[in-house]
């Protein structure tokens, strides 16, 4: 067994060099200039691009990039193949190529309107590439909004009390809104106040747990529930169970909604708030583990938890892991967000680039934003090591073992396992919550760059605010109630990388219009990288877990259903549709790389351009 500080301490030194150095290194490589006007002050309209100070818009962004994914990804990996794979992927791809890839896919939107990254890539590729990646994002972003949204479901059932503060800190985010944005009062003693509130607000969902139907097991004996009995009509009960499956449409419903608002109604303000909950999740459990360690090596009583900090998960469970899955490719799709994320360059070039207030808060925001995603991967492989559950995967591993980890973590302030627990699962939820909602306004500028200029109805309708959230929702709510969970993540994973390559592929094209001086491998490598790996790990879910191992499996097909059987039909749609808009992009781009190469001036790109 290895304490698991030593696990802690290498991700911060690797960290803290990657953030000194390297993002100081890319800052001046992509000229930031607090000089030149960002999109936030150049288009500011009230309500898409609005400036934002910079440690709101750091809440925002770190609250929308790190959802439950960073959460499941570790905690899956490490149970099958060791802590040490997991930790390695971890500590050195975030600030090699995730935090990379988030600073220069927002870089690149300042530079381009706050444009997406689909846009970016239309300006050199053509149309035809622009339209391509739009449709690819708006695909992954249904995923994340049906993976997002089963999560928070999942998390109410069995921690009602996450529902009672997730109501609580959303209408606090309200009032916080139209304190700060329409009767202009001070900042500093109104985010001292709504913190507190917040904080109380918590409180509050341990005394008053809410479920809607009888709730998961382990939920408190005197939780609130709405409806007593019924409930089997609700599409998804048989598999997800009443509870879980009620909250699902509500949940959708919240996140169309919120995506329509003005983002000072809403989206900055819950964002800013929440971030103080989940930087003291985060942080709070990176310094127990310090203070835990201390505590139990001098015999301080009064710090010591409850059990010893020390891994229980062996280091090494084979290149075939415990479940039967390979750790190449699988293992850099399982573990996605926390190391690198497509959705994260969806976030950057859709909502961040509009608010941000000087281009030099880029490199905290984006560089960093993503290094505190890695911080909340590595506080989630901790939980895995020191609980050391059986082999699994999903949801249904991750949710307990992350609230149970993290509050014999917590012991070490003194903290109640008993309350420490449910506290973790509030901290997890804040960011689900604020990733499915991001998400479904994120899939609406998808939609609005693919139509541009509607000249019909239903085009107006699909990119409408309301219309677009429709658009959005009912094929994601449609996957849910299918059951099909490792379906969803599979493809989620897959989708994801592949996106992260594409981001970079972006970047790299762009580099490559702005000067024939630029280097290119910053960009380049990781993205090479990431298209070969996601590539060969989606023909794995396509030939070899649904062809090989169902269609080619007698006995499988002996007892698979006709849903069944389309259920893995789609999944090998999409696996290859993925792959092959994947591969057609990178083609173009490469294609547009040679040229303005081989043949300079030909890019048409000067750092000024807005």
């Amino acid at each position: 067994m290895v304490q698991v500080i030593w696990l802690v301490a290498a991700v911060l030194v690797l960290f803290t060099a990657g953030y000194l150095g390297y993002s100081r290194y890319l800052a001046r490589f992509v000229e930031l200039d607090d000089s030149r006007e960002t999109p936030a002050h150049k288009y500011e309209d009230g309500q898409e691009y609005v400036p934002a100070k910079k440690p709101v818009l750091l809440g925002h962004h770190y609250s929308s990039i790190a959802g439950g994914a960073p959460i499941v990804g570790p905690i899956t990996a490490g149970v099958v193949w060791g802590w040490v794979p997991a930790l390695a992927w971890i500590a050195i791809g975030n600030p090699l190529m995730g935090s990379v890839h988030d600073f220069v896919s927002l870089s690149a939107s300042l530079r381009h309107e706050g444009k997406s990254i689909g846009y970016i890539i239309g300006e050199y590729v053509g149309e035809r590439g622009k339209n391509m990646l739009l449709w690819f994002a708006f695909l992954t972003i249904v995923l994340v909004v049906a993976v997002f949204a089963l999560v928070v479901a999942i998390v109410f059932n069995a921690y009602p009390e996450a529902a009672t503060a997730s109501l609580i800190y959303i209408g606090l985010a309200v009032v916080f809104g139209v304190y700060l944005y329409q009767l202009n009062l001070p900042f500093i003693p109104g985010t001292v106040a709504f913190v507190v509130a917040m904080f109380v607000g918590v409180w509050l969902g341990t005394m008053y747990p809410l479920a809607l139907f009888e709730p998961a097991s382990r939920a408190p004996a005197d939780t609130l529930v709405l409806f007593a009995s019924g409930g089997s009509w609700i599409p998804g009960t048989s598999s997800l169970g009443t509870n879980t499956a009620a909250w699902v449409p509500v949940i959708l419903l919240y996140g169309a909604l919120a995506s329509a608002l003005p983002v000072w109604v809403l989206l900055q303000p819950r964002d800013y708030l929440s971030s103080f909950l989940l930087y003291t999740g985060v942080g709070g459990a990176l310094l127990a583990v310090i203070v835990g360690t201390v505590g139990a090596t001098f015999g301080i009583a009064a710090v010591t938890p409850s059990q010893p900090l020390t891994t229980n998960l062996e280091p090494y469970y084979g290149f075939i892991g415990r479940s039967g899955a390979p750790l190449f490719p699988l293992l850099f799709i399982t573990i996605a967000c926390g190391t690198i994320s497509g959705f994260h360059s969806l976030v950057s070039s859709g909502t961040t680039s509009k608010q941000l207030n000087r281009e030099s808060d880029a490199r905290v925001i984006g560089y960093g934003g993503m290094l505190g995603e890695g911080l909340l991967a590595t506080v989630a492989l901790i939980t895995v090591a020191i609980v050391a559950p059986e082999v699994g995967g999903g949801i249904g591993l991750a949710l307990p073992t992350f609230a149970t980890g993290g509050g014999i973590i917590l012991t070490s302030f003194g903290v109640p396992a008993s309350f420490g627990g449910p506290f973790m699962a509030l901290v997890l939820v804040s960011f689900l919550l604020t990733s499915t909602d991001t998400a479904v306004r994120l899939g609406r500028y998808m939609m609005e760059e693919i139509i541009g200029t509607p000249e019909s109805s239903v085009e107006s309708f699909a990119a409408d605010r309301y219309g677009n959230a429709v658009v959005q929702a009912l094929p994601a709510y449609v996957l849910i109630t299918s059951g099909s969970w490792l379906t969803l993540w599979q493809l989620f994973g897959g989708a994801n990388q592949l996106l992260a390559a594409l981001a970079l592929l972006t970047a790299t094209v762009w580099l490559a219009n702005w000067s024939e001086s630029k280097q290119l491998i910053s960009t380049g490598a990781p993205m090479a990288l990431m298209t070969f790996v996601t590539v060969i790990g989606l023909l794995w879910l396509a030939v070899h877990d649904n062809i090989y191992a169902k269609f080619l499996n007698a006995e499988w097909m002996a007892q698979a259903g006709a849903f069944a059987m389309l259920s893995a039909v789609v999944q090998i749609a999409i696996a290859f549709v993925l792959i092959y808009l994947a591969l057609s992009l990178v083609v173009m781009g490469y294609r547009n790389i040679n040229r303005v190469r081989d043949r300079p001036g030909e890019g048409g790109y000067s750092p000024g351009d807005d």
